[in-house]
This record gives C-alpha cells, structure tokens and sequence, in this order.
C-alpha cells in the first residue's frame, strides 16, 4: 500500500526561498501533498506561491489570519492533512527527489521509531550542530553556555545540549534533533495531540522530542541523509523578537521538564538568569535587527534606483530617435516630389 506524506510548511514572510522549497518537495519520487500554514504573511511570497500553483492539487494554502507561532500554525494545516505520514519542514530547507522516500524506508525499517530528523547543513556544507541534541536540562545548558562542555569527552558529566558529532552514515536514536526537518506518523502525531501550542517559537521541537520518547519511540538521527538548511529572512529581520520567544520557550520547557523546576529557589533563579541573559544581549539583538532592515532597504532601494534609471534611459533613447525621424522625414518627402515631378 502507498503512503502519502503531507509536507507542512509554516511561512511567515520566508521570503521566495518558500517556492524552491515548494519546488523540491513537489519533485519527490514518493506521493506527496505540501501545505503551507500562512502565519499572515506580508511580503508577497505566499500570494506568489499559490498563483504559481493555483493548478496544482497537491498544493493548499491554510490562512491562519494572523501569525499564530510555529506549532499553532502546523497544528492548524495538521487538521487538513491527509497523509499517512507528516513531514514537517522549514521553509528554507532544500530536500532531494528520494528525501522522503528514504525517510519513509528508513520508518519502516525500524519499528520502534517514532520521529526521524537528519543531517542539517548550512549553505557550505557545514553540519549543524542542532541535528543531534539533548534534552536542554539545567546542567546541560550551564555546561554549554559556560563552555565546559568541550571538555565532555574527559568528564562526561559536563556533556552539554548538542550532541558530539556522529559516525558519517550512522542512523542512530538520540533525545532530541533539529526542528528544521521533522517526520513522523500522523498516527502518533495525533496521539501526541500535535505541537504543544504554549510554545511560540523555539522549543517546541525539543517539546516533541521528549514527548515522542516518553511516549515509547525513538527519536532518530538519520545521519545518511542530508538536507540543506538556509536560515531563512523572517528570522534575521527580526532578532529582538524572535530570542524573547527563544528564551520563552526555553523558560516552557525548564518548568514542564527539568526535575530541577520543583524547587522553588532554583526555579527562581533560572527565571532571573534567563531574563538577565535575554537583556544583556538585548542592544545587540536591536542593532543586529536595524541593520539587516537597513541592508534589505539598501538593496531594495538600489533595484529601485537601476529600474528607473534603465527607464529613464529607454524614454530618453525613444525620445531621441523620434526626433531623428520627425527631423528626416520633411526632407525625405521633399525628395520624393523633386524625384516625383521629374519623372
């Protein structure tokens, strides 16, 4: 029997990296349908994206109206879904034709797993280190903020949130992987009752994680298949924005996870550091965000300045040569009656 796999993208002015997005997942040699959950975006790339497939079946736009978060908003094209199996993937991410078809193998090749992710790698071909993680406990995040967690392979209990680097070509069951590619059965997504809506942005996919594997299934990193992940717009325009829900979410996943939340004093004061923390980088994150509007104006304004100027010159080359031909154009017709009258 086939599978149908639903691909579900949540865009939120993503930028037209969405339709490459769009345009690999529809390329897939296995039966697919993409949604996109439309988190209200405002640059033109959804509304270009569905014109461009306004005749493509396998498509479908979801309009949330507003921008809802990531878990909300693939929750909300979860519930139009009807695949068997549901990939959930950035909108900046790059799949190949047999992507899904080897996650889907790699599904049925092992029972016990209930969630895969792979091998993320930038633009250069850079793994990421978020591929292959751990539960963000309290030690494992002070063990890595501090940078202690280099020194993991001498003392294993300074083991940090990432993970070391894996084998090449190993498919391995770890706690937690990148939320850049998510796949799993639509079974036990809905089970799990979807993504955990209190998350925002950031955390939510170590949430499913750790919830995949309370539930009795492994988390796999599928290190044999490789997907290029572009770190999209939406997310640099906006850094202010986007680390106050980082930290919010990492606040969600301390209280509802870690053992440590259950006393008091400790929970209180992860709550100070991790606020502390979000206003220390707060100036930087604000100049980060102004001059990234700024390039994008820039060059924005420049495509601008080239397309008048190339429409100034048209006009005044059309100008030019019209003036030529009305000048010419007397002394041709006198020539014609001169000859005219000769003959």
């Amino acid at each position: 029997m086939s599978t149908l796999t639903t691909v579900i993208v949540v865009a939120a002015d993503s930028g037209d990296g969405i339709a490459d997005c769009a345009a690999r997942v529809l390329a897939s040699t296995v039966d697919v349908e993409f949604i996109v959950s439309d988190n209200a975006s405002s640059d033109g790339s959804v509304a270009r994206l569905a014109e461009r497939y306004a005749h493509e079946p396998r498509v479908r736009i979801v309009e949330n109206g507003a921008n809802l978060g990531f878990g909300p908003g693939v929750n909300r094209a979860l519930a139009k879904a009807n695949g068997d199996a549901v990939l959930v993937l950035n909108p900046d991410c790059l799949i190949e034709p047999d992507t899904i078809a080897r996650l889907c193998a790699l599904l049925a090749a092992r029972p016990g797993a209930g969630l895969i992710g792979v091998r993320v790698v930038d633009e250069n071909g850079v793994d990421e280190p978020a591929s292959r993680r751990r539960d963000p406990t309290l030690a494992r995040s002070l063990a890595s903020l501090t940078g202690l967690a280099r020194f993991e392979s001498r003392w294993p209990r300074l083991a940090g949130v990432n993970s070391p680097a894996a084998p090449a070509e190993a498919d391995v069951a770890v706690e937690a992987v990148s939320g850049a590619l998510m796949f799993l059965p639509r079974a036990l997504m809905d089970a799990l009752g979807g993504f955990d809506e209190g998350y925002f942005l950031h955390c939510e996919d170590l949430d499913l994680c750790r919830r995949v594997r309370d539930a009795g299934r492994e988390v796999v990193y599928a290190g044999t298949i490789r997907v290029v992940h572009g770190k999209g717009g939406s997310s640099r325009r906006r850094p202010v924005f986007v680390a106050w829900h980082k930290h919010r979410g990492m606040w969600r996943w301390f209280a509802k996870f870690d053992r440590a939340a259950g006393n008091p004093f400790v929970r209180g004061i992860v709550w100070l550091g991790l606020w502390a923390r979000f206003a220390l980088l707060l100036p930087g994150l604000w100049w980060r965000g102004v001059w990234a509007r700024r390039r994008a104006r820039g060059l924005a304004d420049a495509l601008c300045s080239s397309f008048r100027s190339s429409l100034r010159s048209s006009f005044r080359s059309s100008l030019r040569s019209s003036f030529r031909s009305s000048l010419r154009s007397p002394f041709r017709s006198s020539s014609q009656r001169k000859l005219g009258s000769s003959l």
